[in-house]
């Protein structure tokens, strides 16, 4: 039996709108997936904790907030502090184009903007697992 993708869906900052990473949690789920979902308003420190604490194969940061540029770097800075340099990390959210290749470059892997499909996200997540296992 395949062991199960575990996700850890997280709104970090002061953003409270998490409609939209609610919704990506729930497709997740009916994909198959094992979701934590930490809730609004999450420091770094309560992610790269919560992905620890949870085993995750892949974090799912939504941000609509436009504060991805300071609060990104230091998520990615917690979980290579806490060893989880292997979990798969992805966003969504309102991120403008000039700002995907930083992001890219500080080890985020997948981009999802307005108008993702919700089978992108799943193919893409499934993809990257499945690769890893390989």
């Amino acid at each position: 039996m395949e062991e199960k993708i575990r996700v850890l869906v997280a709104k970090p900052g002061l953003d409270g709108h998490d409609r939209g990473a609610k919704l990506v949690a729930r497709i997740f789920r009916d994909a198959g997936m094992e979701v934590i979902y930490t809730g609004l308003r999450q420091t770094p420190e309560m992610i790269a904790e919560a992905a620890l604490q949870e085993d995750v194969n892949v974090v799912g940061l939504s941000i609509l907030s436009g504060a991805h540029m300071d609060l990104f770097p230091t998520i990615m800075e917690r979980l290579k502090e806490k060893g989880l340099e292997e979990v798969i990390v992805v966003a969504g959210g309102i991120i403008p184009e000039e700002d995907i290749p930083s992001l890219e470059q500080m080890g985020i892997r997948a981009i999802f903007g307005p108008g993702t499909t919700s089978q992108q996200i799943i193919d893409y997540i499934k993809s990257a697992i499945a690769e890893k296992r390989a």
